[in-house]
């Protein structure tokens, strides 16, 4: 798409959200408005499936089928075959709108078609990618009307507005909805504050990691995201080198079902990615297997349970260190977790907080025990402040190498102050990218920019790596000329006595006293005393 046919897409996707705000938390109504985008999506994709197989019969219509049919029975057995569920022809997203628009109730309609999505990769290949999909979307809820009938026509107001908009489905242009999911996500997460900034990466940062990640590679054989979110950075991966398959993991379990959709929505097959739900520090999803690229930005300094789970001390991601993460900060047990599942010659990019670099205790065992002994840490990578949503912490990037070309130094990179503001946010800019990862790749040394400092150094820092320690960033302020600088005072104080002067005048005129004391005090003024 070009900029002004985005623009024009993302002003119609506001416009689809001003139906729900104002009723509820944008947190919430992302919830409705995503979910039937996504409905959208999954049902043009079924009509476009069914329309292959009725091409031949000219003038028929996958909608015009009766449900049941043994047309519609030949067309769910392939639909569910190529894309892993079924959507009936009465249930279709343009049929529902059209019975929304004559005025009949479709929330049952709806929620069957919901359920009848889910029920039908039940028992197939496709089923843990559609289990529970839907299951944030309450249609029930009394937030979008007090009674059946006004919930009713909200959203069939909501789903004639989606109508309305070309997604280019069939023009070979299937990520064009993406991008539209990603924008909705990415105007919620601006607005919702801390709870919607844990599922959402801003685009430039994402952009950074995945060409961090993929740099030099023609294909990456499988990426992961221990803390995948709505899926933004794995995707973003996606956009930049080839990738065979997509695996995460996310807590929350709205955001889980986000980062299913919006799989599908980039046109990722149900068979390449395996999203799952839980805690990946204390019940990981994916032992056992390793992956060529990381990405991750887990939640800053997360509480986790450390030492006072005794299984941890053994657990093979975190024993070789000789110190547990403390269960304050979970940000070096995220690290551990990744290094653990790097494939040989895999590379990971994490951010975290600043503190992770100067901290100590046990986080500077384990920093210590990642430089000296396994000497996988390539680079580290000092951000703006305010980048991201819900908090202004200064963050940094970890980039960790199992096989690292040049293992004889760290690169530090201090683009703390490339940024440009974004509101009431800092953000970066391409070319602020561009010169972070041309920086990273060269190697290369800049006056108060970038250093490769050697081991040496790094141990004679006592394995501190705070940037500024290796990245003298201090500019030199312009020399102060104290005699123009005593000069402007003198001019200033004869302009204000001018002043005094006048004022005095005509408080004179009018019979009335002037606003200061007068005599005594002929340096300043007509005898005004300043402090």
């Amino acid at each position: 798409m070009t900029g002004d046919e985005k623009r024009q897409l993302h002003g119609q996707l506001w416009k689809v959200a001003d139906e729900l705000r104002g009723r509820m938390d944008a947190d919430d109504f992302r919830d409705y408005i995503l979910g039937f985008v996504f409905l959208k999506y999954l049902s043009g994709k079924v009509e476009a499936c069914a329309r292959e197989l009725l091409e031949t019969e000219e003038g028929a219509e996958y909608a015009d089928l009766v449900p049941g049919s043994e047309k519609a029975g030949i067309i769910r057995k392939e639909c569910i075959d190529r894309l892993g569920y079924f959507i009936a022809p009465d249930r279709l997203f343009g049929v529902l709108v059209q019975r929304g628009k004559d005025g009949a109730f479709i929330l049952d309609d709806i929620k069957e078609t919901l359920t009848g999505i889910e029920n039908s990769a039940t028992g197939q290949d496709s089923e843990k990618e559609f289990i529970h999909l839907f299951e944030d979307m309450d249609l029930d809820n009394s937030r979008l009307g007090r009674t059946p009938g006004e919930r009713n026509r909200l959203i069939a107001r909501v789903i004639a507005h989606l109508d309305g908009i070309d997604f280019h489905m069939g023009e070979g242009r299937g990520d064009v909805l993406g991008d539209a999911y990603e924008y909705l996500i990415g105007q919620f997460a601006s607005g919702a504050g801390k709870k919607a900034g844990e599922f959402y990466t801003p685009a430039r940062v994402s952009t950074l990691l995945a060409k961090l990640v993929g740099h030099g590679r023609g294909k990456i054989r499988a990426a992961y995201d221990p803390a995948c979110g709505s899926g933004s950075l794995l995707l973003r991966i996606g956009q930049e080198v080839e990738v065979g398959s997509f695996h995460g993991q996310e807590l929350n379990r709205t955001t889980y079902n986000l980062a299913r959709m919006n799989m599908l929505l980039h046109n990722i097959h149900y068979s390449r990615f395996d999203i799952r739900q839980g805690d990946t520090l204390e019940e990981p999803a994916h032992r056992g297997q390793s992956f060529d690229a990381i990405v991750a930005n887990p939640p800053f300094s997360a509480k986790w349970k450390g030492d006072r789970n005794p299984l941890n001390a053994n657990d093979e991601r975190f024993a070789r260190y000789g110190r547990i993460a403390p269960a304050s900060k979970a940000d070096y047990a995220f690290v551990q977790h990744c290094v653990h599942h790097l494939a040989d010659n895999g590379t990971a990019a994490v951010i975290l907080p600043h503190g992770v670099l100067f901290r100590g205790a046990a986080e500077a065992a384990i920093r210590e025990h990642i430089v000296r002994e396994m000497n996988v840490l390539d680079a580290v990578i000092g951000l703006p402040h305010n980048l991201f949503y819900g908090t202004s912490i200064t963050a940094c990037v970890l980039v960790l190498k199992t096989c690292r070309e040049r293992d004889g130094d760290i690169l530090f990179i201090d683009a703390s102050r490339e940024f440009e503001k974004d509101g009431n946010k800092n953000t970066l800019t391409a070319a602020h990218v561009d010169r972070i990862l041309a920086t990273w790749a060269a190697r290369q040394e800049v006056e108060r920019y970038a250093h490769a400092a050697p081991m040496v150094e790094i141990e004679e820092n006592g394995f501190n790596l705070n940037i500024p320690r290796y990245v003298d960033g201090f500019e030199e302020e312009e020399p102060v000329d104290l005699a123009a600088v005593a000069s402007d005072l003198l001019a200033l104080d004869r302009e204000a006595a001018d002043i005094d002067r006048e004022i005095a005048g005509f408080c004179a005129e009018l019979g009335i006293a002037p606003p200061f004391k007068t005599g005594g005090a002929a340096k300043n003024g007509p005898g005004r005393r300043r402090s």
